[in-house]
């Protein structure tokens, strides 16, 4: 594999053309899409000799990841987390095919969080890779169950009530780029704060939540319009019936974002999710943890208290225990689960990691779709059938050839 890496990152621009080759996922035929100072100019039939990509592979919009929280080794979240590591990040996602993404700060201080998202904003205003690639930052949790369960591996003692000022912080210090906040509407003074927030055009997301029915269904007359890897973050167990994962499947106007890494969700699972919600209302995303692309082995990772174990098959848990530690998979593996395990066709699973995202987070003017006048980010991979591998070719970023394999 190789990474291509621009010595002048913070003045990058969008300054050549390129032209690439393949089939554009849905289509038949392969095509020449040609890109222009960072924008789709033309998409035609004729042949280019040295065109990126071929006859045999697929073109997508590039791959969108709505939940990440670090990659290589790189946690979003820690407290000696530099710049440089930010910017370090693109070069582990951009080898996967996600070209885009909204990296996840999770519960902590006040102080812990501000200090994520400022370096975060300044990686946008100094990184092009960051400021192209990063379409948002999602902020997942403080304020959310403190229920052993739903509150998953993040950390007890920071978990409070919403704050619309501490809120406001967060946002100032993120340089407005928060497009995502997850929390638990059954929280004091929750729906209150639901009701602020979704008028800014942020997507409040409901997750690690332990909501009656009726707290779900309040959460989304307040303006609540996704589901946080929904399944996940729960009670082990819960009434059959009357619950919040039924209720949440059931609200039309809630997108569900679920984990396709078939470690969070059973196949069985995930199949019936997806008829629930069907394509156009369902964004798969990886959750990645910091060990994400790393071999396996254990690491003295402190979720826990403790090391975590990442086996063979991409599963993250607690060393020595069978509990999940986070997930590990990118979405180049979700999109194929998605075919695999589900009704989804190819088609129908590329749109769940593209389209979707894009018109999720209000971009679908600009991104999220191979055509004529819109940015020319792209994912190119080979798709083995029968298989359903995925295997990626190259990502390009805003007319830039980023890696290729």
């Amino acid at each position: 594999m190789a990474t291509y890496h621009f010595p002048d990152d913070e003045n990058f621009e969008q300054e050549w053309n390129m032209q690439v080759r393949g089939r554009i996922v849905g289509g038949h035929e392969p095509v020449t899409v040609t890109t222009d100072n960072g924008t789709i100019s033309s998409i035609t039939d004729e042949a280019v000799d040295d065109a990126i990509g071929g006859d045999n592979v697929w073109v997508a919009p590039g791959i969108c990841d709505v939940q990440v929280n670090g990659v290589g080794g790189i946690s979003y979240k820690a407290e000696d987390l530099t710049l440089e590591q930010v910017i370090e990040t693109t070069e582990w996602m951009y080898k996967t095919g996600t070209a885009k993404w909204c990296p996840t700060v999770t519960t902590s201080s006040a102080e812990d969080a501000i200090q994520g998202l400022g370096l975060l904003a300044q990686a946008c205003r100094e990184s092009g890779h960051a400021d192209a690639s990063f379409c948002g930052f999602h902020v997942e949790g403080p304020y959310i169950s403190s229920e052993d369960g739903p509150r998953g591996a993040h950390p007890l003692e920071h978990t409070r009530d919403p704050d619309w000022d501490e809120f406001q912080r967060y946002q100032e210090a993120a340089d407005g780029k928060i497009v995502i906040f997850t929390l638990a509407p059954e929280r004091e003074g929750a729906l209150a704060f639901i009701e602020k927030v979704a008028a800014t055009g942020v997507v409040v997301s409901i997750g690690h939540s332990g909501a009656t029915p009726a707290q779900i269904q309040d959460a989304v007359s307040a303006g609540a319009t996704m589901s946080t890897h929904l399944g996940n973050g729960a009670h082990a167990m819960i009434p059959r019936h009357p619950n919040y994962i039924w209720e949440q499947l059931a609200a039309d106007t809630l997108w569900a974002g679920v984990i396709p890494d078939s470690h969070h969700l059973p196949p069985a699972v995930l199949k019936c999710f997806y008829r629930a919600k069907q394509r156009d209302h369902l964004c798969i995303v990886s959750d990645i943890a910091s060990i994400a692309g790393l071999p396996p082995g254990i690491y003295g990772n402190t979720v826990g208290g403790g090391g975590v174990e990442l086996a063979e098959n991409g599963r993250l848990s607690l060393a020595g225990t069978p509990y999940l530690a986070g997930a590990a998979l990118f979405l180049d593996t979700g999109i194929a689960n998605m075919v695999t395990y589900t009704d989804a066709s190819l088609e129908d699973a590329v749109r769940m990691a593209t389209s979707n995202p894009a018109k999720l987070l209000g971009l679908e003017d600009k991104a999220g779709s191979v055509a004529e006048g819109k940015e020319a980010t792209l994912s190119l991979f080979r798709w083995q059938e029968g298989d359903e591998k995925l295997q990626t070719v190259a990502t390009v970023v805003a007319g830039e050839l980023v890696h290729t394999a």
